[in-house]
């Protein structure tokens, strides 16, 4: 009898977009939905700011409450999932995502000062349908295994080489000490940011 099993790293290469850039789909709010059926203007409740976001190089408009944050804005409102939330105190970095090509947690951070700046979440590193070679790295180096931190030490990784386009491993491992892994999958993860360096030099 055959055996069903797969690798790892084919089941991750399954995955195209999955953890490594998650695909955008639509959503519309409900009352958004009502609203457009009958052709009306949905109703803003009158705490709620206009806010205006570049995200991935598209221009978002939407009126949020104050409080709201970064990454609520980007999964909640966007529907951009790839950005995950797991402490939600600005403490693990699972929410990375760069503000002008620097690092910042983005469940940290009021999405109204992201007004004006460009954002960029991990599936904005995508072209298309292939991967960016930080994405590549960490599927050919097996630099995850949960999966669920590797958007944030995707982006803490990319915007460490948009500054150090060429760091030594010790340079490595001090930027990205400010994403945690539960799994704690660490050598891989800076074999991957390795990697990477060498794909973005081809």
């Amino acid at each position: 009898m055959k055996s069903k099993d797969i690798s790892r790293r084919k089941f991750i290469k399954n995955l195209g977009g999955g953890v490594i850039g998650t695909g955008v789909a639509m959503h519309i709010p409900a009352g958004q939905a009502q609203a457009a059926q009958k052709n009306i203007e949905p109703e803003v409740p009158a705490r709620h700011k206009p806010l205006t976001l570049k995200v991935n190089g598209q221009v978002h408009k939407m009126h949020i409450a104050p409080e709201t944050t970064l990454v609520e804005v980007i999964r909640d409102h966007l529907n951009l999932t790839g950005t995950k939330v797991s402490c939600n105190q600005g403490e693990c970095g699972s929410c990375t995502v760069l503000l002008d090509g620097k690092t910042v947690y983005s469940c940290h951070m009021l999405a109204m000062d992201a007004q004006g700046k460009e954002v960029t979440t991990i599936e904005g590193l995508m072209n298309g349908e292939e991967l960016h070679p930080l994405q590549q790295a960490f599927v050919d180096q097996d630099g995850l295994q949960c999966g669920f931190c590797t958007p944030g030490q995707i982006m803490a990784a990319e915007g460490l080489l948009r500054i150090n386009p060429k760091p030594t491993r010790e340079q490595t491992l001090k930027a990205m000490s400010g994403n945690l892994c539960r799994c704690a999958a660490y050598p891989k993860i800076i074999d991957s940011v390795m990697d990477g360096v060498q794909k973005r030099s081809k």
